[in-house]
């Protein structure tokens, strides 16, 4: 027969009580939290500047405005996020074991390791050569020895601008690991989109988003594509209704204004070169070429 043990019973046999963050994953109490940049209106108003009177820099973002790329690739490898970001998060929630280990290449996005540690997996860091170039050699190794399950990839690469090299790619999708190669930023890069090679790699994602060239990064739009075998578990996954109505019919409203996308995208590439030309001027600054609407700089020392 069941019995019930009084409430008073139990704190007088010691038992500690139940607090909230007591159901929280022990690696997340640990974690530091994502530190966003911050919001423009926000910004004006801690500089108690008039918005007008900033120009805002700092979030890689696509200064002219709304007006995404057609990809020319079939619907059915494609998924719509809410940002490259959630795809990101969904990929991890679909594909990682428990405790399994991922292999990230800093400098990058933070977010790839950020997510990883946040879904209690272990990152394995490769770190880029002193160029910027991904050090394959290594890669390999890690492969080889920890067996991760998969490796993120950036081209062009935040913060340096860098790309990856088609036989570089190639040289990595041989290895028994997914490749998830993040291109948010390939618009200004000059390069082809390595979304078509997904029909013939099953181990290749590609990610892609609508901030930078059609400018609605405020509205968290995203896509990526998926090989046929790995897609239809995503939209198992997958939130419903996870793209807002707003999002969706902006997106849409790009899709049919490619030459605004393009005056955009030779605009940006245009400002890029004229900057980099004015920061090689710097005495105290090394501007590392860029494939994207931004620029590294090394600082050297004042004597």
């Amino acid at each position: 027969m069941a019995s019930t043990i009084p409430i008073q019973q139990v704190k007088e046999e010691g038992q500690q009580r139940l607090t909230g963050d007591s159901f929280i994953h022990h690696h997340l109490r640990k974690l530091s939290p994502y530190q966003p940049i911050l919001p423009f209106e926000v910004l004006s108003t801690r500089l108690g500047r008039n918005p007008e009177d900033i120009i805002k820099l700092d979030a890689n973002e696509n200064p002219y405005g709304p007006s995404p790329e057609d990809s020319g690739f079939e619907s059915e490898y494609i998924l719509v996020g809410c940002g490259a970001n959630e795809l990101i998060n969904l990929i991890m929630r679909c594909v990682l074991d428990p405790s399994a280990k991922i292999v990230d290449c800093p400098p990058t996005f933070i977010m790839y390791e950020f997510d990883a540690v946040v879904n209690g997996e272990l990152v394995i860091k490769v770190p880029q050569k002193p160029d910027f170039s991904l050090d394959v050699e290594l890669i390999t190794e890690v492969v080889e020895q920890e067996k991760p399950k998969y490796i993120f990839l950036a081209s062009p690469n935040n913060p340096d601008g860098s790309i990856i090299s088609d036989e570089v790619l190639l040289k990595i999708l041989d290895l028994p690991i997914l490749v998830v190669l993040d291109e948010v930023y390939i618009e200004c890069s000059g390069i082809e989109s390595n979304m078509q090679w997904v029909k013939k790699h099953e181990n290749l994602i590609v990610l892609r988003t609508f901030s930078r060239k059609a400018g609605l990064a405020g509205l968290h739009i995203g896509y990526g594509a998926f090989p046929s075998s790995i897609i239809e578990y995503l939209w198992r996954a997958k939130q419903p209704y996870n793209v807002s109505v707003t999002a969706e019919v902006s997106a849409c409203a790009a899709l049919k204004n490619l030459a605004y996308l393009e005056k955009v995208k030779v605009a940006l590439v245009q400002e890029r070169e004229r900057l980099f030309k004015l920061l090689k001027e710097v005495p105290f600054l090394n501007p590392y070429s860029s494939y994207s609407n931004f620029i590294l700089c090394e600082v050297e020392p004042v004597s």
